[in-house]
């Protein structure tokens, strides 16, 4: 006759799913931390686009054509390039506001380019459809 193996105890579930469910939580709340780029700011929506949230060293252009970093006005594209690290310069974001004619934008976005900005971005919101 075969001994019988002791019978080993299952691990109780209930810790890991409290453990993932702190984890949850966790990055909910960390990922509310990142500061907002503009409250009057309307993005542009764009439907069936995969997009990612902005960096802060992306310019935002206002509806009137101002230009502003991290909340700070900018004089012209050329300000905002002296700004960034030559690095930073290879890769440029724009965020343009839904009321923005498509004429200044392009504008913007040639004078960035004229500036050494080798590849222009435009930032836009996920469409919800």
């Amino acid at each position: 006759m075969r001994a019988r193996r002791p019978k080993t105890e299952r691990e109780p579930t209930i810790a890991l799913i409290n453990i993932v469910f702190l984890m949850l939580i966790f990055f909910l709340v960390a990922g509310t931390l990142a500061q907002p780029l503009d409250p009057e700011l309307k993005l542009v929506n764009t439907a069936d686009l995969d997009g990612s949230p902005p960096p802060p060293d992306a310019l935002v252009v206002h509806p009137d054509g101002a230009l502003s970093l991290r909340g700070e006005v900018q004089d012209s594209p050329e300000t905002y390039l002296a700004a960034l690290d030559p690095e930073a310069r290879a890769l440029v974001r724009l965020v343009p506001d839904r009321d923005l004619p498509a004429a200044d934008l392009v504008e913007v976005a040639r004078a960035l380019r004229a500036g050494g900005a080798e590849k222009v971005m435009i930032v836009s919101e996920r469409g919800l459809q």
